[in-house]
């Protein structure tokens, strides 16, 4: 793709996110929607290969169909109502129509099937944009809408997303689909605590996007597709492996590490309101993820693939992929915690 068209559409997905996160009229954040979903369609094509075109094709197929939803919901508060305001208290059958939309949008169980194919059939680049940027402009409608949508149902899906997330990575060796299911567990955690307190929510898709962010770049500068390319990468870069094994730790939420933070504050708030089952449950299923995190820890650290040398590192060219951008969201994805006061403040 030429850089020139590849800056225009990327121009155009940073529009779009930006209008729907702006706009208080209906139409408008339809439209804010529709831009990224047309936006990331190219992107996600330019690999000349049928799992792209495939890819490509479910996106636009969910993507389509939930901005229908949200477009009829707002029509049919529009017509009861007589107002476009997206703060505008939604009527019962809206209200339901929206949930479900957002639900598509974000990959959230249990309409979360299209997430792993698609993440799979993209480059790791167009995998890394989908899930971080493209979750952005749901997640200001859930918190423009909140009030609004259906706190019992947002809690099922949360649940249910942390559950299909743990399990659903467990048998995975395509790094793109392990991080895909991690996508969706962390989307649960945000949806059950999205209903409750909307401070928290802001606060872990932040450290969400930093911490995916982190392991993306890992896995882009150090090329590794499956989990038996993570074994060469400390042969490749000592040092990048150490970002990726930290980073990989906190986004399975282990202390002391940064992405401890959000799951300490949901299971502290969900407790506070008396939600002991739930947060007993999706504690259990955050080690089904934790655990599928220490396998690709585990082949990444503890692990060498067969070498035909005596030395212990490889000769390589220099990389053509600057690391300048990883140092910063490794940095903030690894040594958060103990700002947690400041945060809080």
């Amino acid at each position: 793709m030429s850089p020139t068209i590849y800056t225009i559409i990327l121009s155009t997905l940073a529009t779009g996110t930006i209008i729907t996160m702006t706009s208080y009229h209906w139409l408008m954040a339809w439209v804010g929607l529709e831009l990224n979903t047309l936006a990331i369609i190219p992107i996600i094509s330019t690999m000349h290969h049928p799992r792209s075109t495939e890819a490509a094709t479910k996106y636009f197929l969910t993507q389509a169909a939930a901005s229908a939803l949200i477009l009829f919901s707002s029509m049919t508060n529009a017509w009861n109502t007589g107002s476009w305001d997206i703060t505008q208290p939604l009527t019962s059958p809206s209200h339901i129509l929206l949930t479900m939309a957002l639900a598509m949008k974000l990959g959230l169980a249990p309409l979360h099937f299209w997430l792993p194919e698609v993440i799979q059939g993209s480059t790791m680049t167009t995998a890394f944009i989908i899930t971080t940027w493209q979750k952005i402009a749901p997640m200001s409608l859930i918190f423009l809408t909140m009030n609004n949508l259906s706190t019992s149902v947002f809690l099922l899906m949360g649940l249910l997303s942390s559950l299909v997330g743990g399990w659903g990575g467990l048998n995975q060796t395509q790094t793109r689909k392990i991080m895909a299911y991690s996508s969706i567990a962390h989307l649960g955690w945000m949806a059950t605590i999205s209903s409750i307190m909307m401070n928290i929510l802001i606060m872990n898709l932040l450290i969400y996007l930093i911490m995916t962010t982190s392991v993306f770049l890992s896995l882009i500068i150090s090329k590794s597709k499956t989990i038996q390319d993570t074994t060469s990468t400390w042969a490749l870069s000592p040092t990048l492996t150490i970002i990726m094994l930290l980073s990989l730790l906190s986004l399975g939420g282990l202390p002391p590490l940064t992405g401890f933070i959000p799951k300490w504050l949901i299971m502290e708030e969900l407790i506070l309101q008396n939600f002991n089952l739930l947060i007993s449950m999706m504690a259990t299923s955050s080690l089904l993820s934790l655990y599928f995190y220490l396998r690709l820890t585990y082949t990444t650290a503890l692990t060498l693939s067969p070498n035909t040398t005596q030395t212990k590192f490889k000769w390589r060219f220099y990389p053509n992929t600057s690391t300048m951008f990883i140092t910063t969201p490794a940095t903030i994805s690894i040594f958060l915690l103990p700002m947690t006061p400041l945060i809080l403040l």
